[in-house]
């Protein structure tokens, strides 16, 4: 902790599928030295179970994430070694928690992966659990809020879900990796998606090789 000036990012994990790029957002942040409070919705859990074989549980939540974060995106595990001392978590169905009072400091919120339920419930201002609930008071709030939608393809109430939280001041980030950082191995398009997360958020990193203007310049790297 930060000597009582502890200001997160709250992360929220919605049952999409792309649990490595909510990995990759978190090891961003804590490898930036953010603070960061989780919540991983039930939807999630499922589709976390089925992608990592990791049962998330709230009364093993540390134990579970430590193996789900040193997992890399093939599959691998003990890929990745992560300090976990500055996560705090939340249940998705405590909605006393901190994060649902705008008074409680936070620095904004990244929901990825985002599910269409979940952009449909935070255009709409629906609570039904607390990832909702937490984007709906970051919006009020006038804080950073990216939505990584991982859908396709997208159908017209989506879209227009997507138009009303840009129109709110979200940022609507498709998880949609790129091939021009010379991408070779499937963590490293995991990893571009995450940046450009942590890119919309303002959190420095390296998680990924930027465009300078050159042609083929990933592959003359190489």
């Amino acid at each position: 902790m930060n000597d009582g000036k502890r200001i997160p990012w709250i992360v929220g994990v919605s049952g999409a599928s792309g649990t490595p790029y909510a990995a990759a957002v978190l090891r961003g942040l804590l490898d930036a030295g953010e603070s960061v409070d989780l919540v991983v919705s039930r939807a999630s859990r499922l589709t976390l179970l089925d992608e990592t074989g990791i049962a998330f549980r709230d009364a093993h939540w540390r134990e579970d994430l430590a193996a789900w974060l040193a997992r890399g995106a093939d599959g691998k595990p003990d890929t990745f070694s992560v300090d976990l001392g500055d996560v705090r978590y939340w249940a998705a169905g405590d909605l006393a928690a901190g994060p649902s009072s705008g008074s409680y400091p936070a620095k904004g919120m990244l929901v990825v992966p985002a599910s269409t339920a979940a952009v449909a419930g935070v255009a709409l201002g629906l609570s039904k659990d607390l990832l909702q609930r937490v984007a709906s008071v970051t919006l009020k709030e006038r804080r950073p809020l990216v939505v990584a939608v991982r859908e396709t393809p997208l159908n017209g109430q989506t879209l227009k879900h997507m138009v009303a939280l840009d129109e709110a001041g979200a940022v609507v980030l498709p998880a949609s990796p790129a091939f021009y950082a010379g991408a070779t191995h499937i963590q490293d398009l995991v990893d571009f998606v995450a940046g450009r997360v942590l890119d919309a958020a303002g959190v420095p990193h390296q998680l990924y090789r930027r465009w300078e203007g050159e042609l083929g310049g990933a592959l003359s790297s190489d």
